[in-house]
């Protein structure tokens, strides 16, 4: 597919990802959590900030902390609201740092809901 989403959703980026780079915001967490993924293989670091909770979020993210890195591959395991407010998705995301093997990146993520919007709060290595 030309112009596919980065979050391997089948889709094109402009109806997939892109309107929630551009603010709108995601209707569930696993939405969140493929628009994120996107962030990270687009390097779109304000993005990424934006959507991580205030609690857990470093001070800063720039393209630089995001160099190095090619993001290959992801795959959504499950997505599972357990509250209103609460829902966690099992993903593995494939990526290669400079020149090395392909590794993978396997997490249960929490997200939470705030004031309409889903954000990214931390997650377990899975």
């Amino acid at each position: 597919m030309k112009n596919a989403c980065p979050c391997y959703s089948g889709k094109p980026y402009t109806d997939c990802c892109q309107p929630l780079h551009g603010g709108q915001p995601a209707p569930d967490a696993e939405r969140l959590m493929r628009s994120r993924y996107s962030a990270y293989a687009l390097k779109l670091p304000a993005y990424i900030l934006q959507t991580w909770h205030a609690d857990t979020r470093p001070k800063n993210l720039t393209l630089e902390n995001l160099g190095g890195i090619k993001w290959l591959k992801l795959q959504v395991l499950s997505h599972e609201q357990t509250a209103e407010n609460t829902a966690f998705v099992r993903f593995i995301a494939t990526f290669q740092s400079g020149k090395l093997k392909k590794e993978q990146l396997s997490e249960y993520s929490r997200f939470s809901l705030e004031q309409g919007r889903w954000l990214y709060v931390d997650g377990q290595p899975d």
